[in-house]
């Protein structure tokens, strides 16, 4: 591939990997994120990164990209103008919702506003039944006079969600070829989309679409057309569920790319868990805004198969009732509103808080000497001593430490009462805790013990907060990849090319028939090679990974279970049916192995591979590391002095006992007392806590 290049847009910065497969050397370049115009930091970022390198864009053999477009429109609740078209009575699904609440005991609790108004919902006769048999026939009378109101109300984008659609689409299908027709907008049908069960989900997920569509569309046609006007390849862009796709794959299903960014922090983290032969990780991916947790299992991340997003549910979104809900396979993740930018600030009550508000990449923190007037988790890192006084990204940046000192003591120390290090210290506390129950949502709460994992701490941020947090869950390790701050930009240039197919059966293990769920499996697999074939993908390189979602009967929610490829006979069955129970046994501490299994839904994932990829960033061949020393300030401890070593200086083998702070070009290492950190062959910094079991 020659050279293989990712670019991440983050919070604050926008970062660029670089990874040259003859060399195996892997470079990073950041450049400040542009909210106004993502396109201009991404393009930004990536001329710095192929001119410092040299890069030719004819040696790019591969160009990936992960996009917070998607998320940014869900959460400023700035998508497209979309129209909805439902069953006549069923115009308000979007709104009657669940009956799950975020808070079980509030009762002025107020729903996500709907991202559609009634006004733009549009009903039309027509009713499939639950056996997929026609009640009602689609009324084509009615349809020249929707597609006029349709065009009244100037739409940008048509949601096209009918009950029952799942089973028998043939009045979606009529309907949305009339009113593409007629509009010269995209319609997107659930039959397409989804074609599942659960005519909320399935119209949430189809109204995402619609409603981020054309955003993301245009997005990606601007970017996609400065980068061939560079002479780059076709660029790819990351999903949600830990591979990437082609751009046009992403505008026919833009849900995809919701979780577009944390998702490649996590494919790197398994790359890495494999690699260095510790399968079993936490994952803490800490940037601008916010702070992503995760959970790699015998070199495996999750996906889960149902998400919520937007409405407040930036800061909740493994809970119920918080967000609009997207059936699409994303990464399990546990988010929590605690970045670098994320701002501290005290209540009404004089309580500290810090977030959910950021101050992003414009103004940014204070520090950073942009306009920034609110402090930041970043400001008080620095007054800590954590981070550098004079200079940030390798001395590039310059530090304003006065203008930090004097945010933190205004708006924190003196309403407090209390010095300017131990209200930062405070802050660090509030924000560590925070991030702890991220993780635990990840480890604990889907049954695992965190004490028989090692952290794997990246983003700008993490390996800042690493070593307290694993303190705080009796964690032994933390690692640190090379290039923690870009670590989610090396994951795109490692993820495959992958793209998720769903089938609803909705029958009993005790009732199925093995050779008809065969058949479906297989026309699933046989869309999934269409779009490798699109992709040119060559043979020797596709896979398909099939599974199922199973429930016992009368159970709202599925569990995800792996079936073995080849033909799905009886005795694949019952080995679906043996390893469901086993799942439930493990995510709810009981299972029932003499009650019928339902399997409700059969998904397949279309993989193309690429070369693997090997995360190594060759360390010092000798040297001393050491920059000088520092004085670092922590709650509950007396300041310490605290060597500072260069991460780039470091040779194999290295090793140095806390307090210690190490620093590279995008991040930074905090080593507190009682820890021990060292550096491997590849380049990954270990921290170990002393009388920590092995």
């Amino acid at each position: 591939m020659a050279w293989r290049i990712g670019v991440d847009i983050g919070g604050t910065f926008t970062d660029v990997a670089l990874v040259d497969d003859a060399s195996g050397y892997i470079g990073v370049a950041k450049a400040p994120t542009t909210p106004r115009d993502f396109a201009e930091g991404v393009l930004t970022a990536l001329a710095q990164a192929m001119e410092r390198d040299a890069i030719a864009a004819a040696d790019v053999g591969l160009l990936a990209h992960a996009t917070t477009v998607v998320t940014n429109a869900l959460l400023e609740e700035k998508g497209a103008r979309a129209g909805v078209v439902m069953t006549r009575g069923f115009r308000d699904i979007l709104e009657l919702r669940r009956s799950a609440r975020p808070d079980l005991y509030d009762l002025f609790q107020d729903a996500p506003a709907t991202l559609v108004p009634r006004r733009r919902r549009f009903e039309i006769t027509e009713r499939i039944g639950a056996d997929g048999a026609v009640v009602t026939p689609l009324a084509e009378a009615e349809i020249d006079d929707l597609i006029a109101a349709l065009r009244a109300e100037r739409v940008e984008a048509v949601a096209v969600s009918l009950l029952f659609s799942f089973i028998n689409p043939d009045h979606e299908r009529r309907l949305g070829a009339r009113l593409r027709a007629g509009l010269d907008v995209p319609v997107y049908l659930s039959s397409e989309v989804l074609p599942e069960i659960r005519e909320f989900e399935r119209a949430s997920t189809t109204t995402v679409c619609a409603y981020v569509g054309p955003i993301l569309a245009s997005y990606l046609d601007r970017l996609e057309t400065a980068t061939k006007g560079l002479g780059l390849p076709p660029m790819y862009v990351m999903g949600s569920n830990g591979g990437v796709f082609e751009a046009g794959e992403g505008i026919a299903m833009p849900a995809m790319a919701v979780e577009s960014g944390p998702a490649a922090g996590v494919v790197a983290a398994a790359l890495a868990a494999r690699q260095i032969d510790r399968p079993d990780l936490l994952t803490f991916d800490m940037g601008g805004t916010t702070a992503k947790a995760s959970l790699i299992l015998n070199g495996r991340y999750e996906t889960t198969p149902e998400y919520e997003v937007g409405g407040g549910a930036s800061a909740n979104r493994w809970m119920n009732g918080t967000g609009h809900p997207i059936r699409v396979p994303v990464i399990d993740l546990a988010e929590v509103s605690a970045g670098g930018g994320s701002i501290a600030w005290v209540d009404a009550a004089g309580g500290l808080r810090v977030g959910p508000a950021s101050a992003g990449a414009e103004p940014g923190p204070v520090c950073y000497g942009r306009g920034g007037v609110e402090p930041t988790v970043t400001d008080c890192n620095l007054i800590l001593g954590n981070l550098d006084r004079s200079s940030l990204l390798g001395g590039t940046m310059e530090i304003d430490y006065g203008a930090a000192e004097a945010a933190v003591r205004a708006k924190l120390a003196v309403p407090l009462g209390l010095d300017v290090e131990a209200a930062a210290a405070a802050v660090i506390d509030v924000v560590n805790h925070a991030m702890a129950e991220a993780l635990k949502i990840v480890s604990v709460e889907r049954g695992h013990d965190p004490r028989d994992f090692a952290l794997a701490a990246f983003g700008g941020a993490g390996p800042l907060h690493a070593a307290a947090l694993a303190e705080e869950l009796g964690m032994g390790e933390v690692i640190c990849p090379p290039i923690p701050g870009a670590f989610s930009a090396l994951g795109l240039v490692g993820s495959d090319l992958k793209r998720d197919y769903v089938h609803t059966v909705y029958v009993t293990t005790d009732a199925a028939d093995p050779a008809a769920l065969e058949a479906a499996f297989a026309n699933l697999e046989a869309k999934g090679a269409a779009m490798l074939d699109r992709a040119g993908t060559p043979p020797e390189r596709r896979a398909f990974e099939r599974t199922v979602d199973a429930r016992y009967i009368r159970q709202s929610y599925e569990l995800s279970v792996p079936v073995a490829n080849g033909a799905f006979d009886a005795a694949a069955l019952a080995k679906a049916a043996s390893d469901f129970h086993d799942r439930h046994r493990q995510t709810y501490g009981h299972d029932n192995r003499g009650e019928p299994v339902q399997l409700v839904s059969l998904r397949v994932a279309a993989i193309g591979r690429i070369p693997a990829l090997a995360i190594r960033q060759e360390p010092a061949r000798s040297g001393d590391p050491v920059k000088g020393r520092r004085r670092l300030f922590a709650r509950g401890r007396a300041p310490a002095e605290a060597v500072v070593l260069d991460r780039s200086r470091m040779p194999a083998g290295y090793a140095v006992d806390g307090p210690a702070v190490i620093e590279s070009l995008e991040s930074t290492i905090l080593t507190p007392a009682g820890w021990q950190a060292a550096m491997d062959a590849d380049g990954f910094v270990r921290l170990t806590r002393q009388g920590a079991a092995s």
